[in-house]
């Protein structure tokens, strides 16, 4: 739709299915009149779905039927191969044509990123697409990657983590010339294996602002605004930071529980303390990029709630309004040029 983002999303995934989607899409729409939505999946339970909502904006919507779904427990080459009518697989397909601007599906992560990568392909000098996401910090948040689609790699494709990761900051976060960090497991140079190593020196001889090795602490604490890891150890990172999230709110509803005088305490830091919720609430940050397409692919946690999809949702709208593919494009042009000069 001329002057509106579209956003294809693929309804039907997911451990909730419509019952998150839909709503999500709908009070995403009531709340922005710059998008429009591409609902893919079954065309009779959407149309029930929608029905159940009293403001719709029909003008913004449209259903494109897919009679397939792929299931969370799907090996990806099963689904890439057998699954060409899924939800998942038209959602990509329509950004692949060019009729949506980005996607969004909370389905299977595997088969996302392999029909991603098969149906838009990476973009030039990318050799592995990445996933990616923000997670809190102190200053704001800080953008991760691999996040688990390489659990191992080469350096040069640390570099390339690093520039896309570089480039998605600038654009999503409007920060110059972002600081990026390599996670390893210490700050000294003699730390580290060979792969980390090796990708140090890429890293040092790149124009990227790159400032050394961080720690595990540093993700939430540092100075950084990218941290680059391998898929393996980012993916273990990001579950013990959700794992945590849930411990710190548990103990806290356990202590404030735990007598009159702490529930008393608790009421009086009611304020305080849904402040503290909101900063740190994994559905925030829920929806991981898909980087090094030729395409926006947005990746919702599979149990998101319909609040936790409207940000995964916002995310795919925001690439697709800077034309994140294209820039991070630009930049490995521009460095690829630097290196033959």
């Amino acid at each position: 739709m001329k002057g509106l983002t579209t956003i294809s999303l693929d309804v039907m995934s997911g451990d909730h299915g419509l019952d998150t989607t839909i709503p999500a899409a709908i009070n995403y729409l009531n709340k922005n009149n710059d998008v429009f939505f591409l609902l893919v999946g079954d065309e009779k339970k959407i149309e029930t779905h929608i029905k159940k909502h009293i403001e719709v904006d029909f003008s913004r919507i449209k259903i494109i039927h897919a009679p397939e779904v792929i299931n969370m427990d799907d090996s990806p080459i099963q689904a890439l191969k057998t699954k060409n009518e899924s939800s998942m697989r038209r959602a990509i397909d329509l950004v692949k044509t060019g009729a949506a601007d980005g996607c969004v599906s909370s389905g299977n992560t595997g088969a996302l990123m392999a029909i991603a990568r098969y149906v838009l392909k990476t973009l030039p000098s990318i050799d592995r697409p990445a996933i990616e996401s923000s997670l809190p910090s102190v200053h704001s948040h800080t953008h991760m990657l691999d996040l688990g689609a390489n659990v191992e790699c080469r350096a040069s494709h640390l570099l390339q983590f690093a520039i896309m990761g570089s480039v998605l900051s600038n654009a999503v976060d409007e920060v110059n010339n972002p600081a990026v960090g390599l996670l390893n497991v210490g700050k000294e140079m003699i730390k580290g294996n060979d792969q980390v190593k090796e990708a140090n020196e890429l890293l040092e001889s790149s124009h990227l602002n790159y400032v050394g090795y961080i720690e595990g602490d540093d993700i939430f604490c540092g100075d950084v605004d990218v941290v680059i890891c391998d898929g393996f150890v980012g993916n273990i990172a990001l579950k013990a930071s959700e794992g945590l999230a849930r411990l710190v709110s548990a103990y806290i509803k356990e202590e404030f529980r735990r007598n009159t005088l702490t529930k008393i305490a608790g009421i009086s830091a009611a304020k305080v303390l849904q402040s503290f919720k909101n900063r740190v609430d994994p559905r925030v940050y829920n929806g991981a990029s898909l980087l090094g397409l030729n395409g926006v692919v947005v990746k919702s946690h599979g149990s998101a709630d319909s609040y936790a999809f409207e940000y995964a949702i916002n995310i795919a709208k925001i690439e697709s309004i800077k034309n994140v593919p294209q820039m991070i494009g630009e930049r490995l042009e521009l460095l690829q040029n630097v290196k033959t000069a």
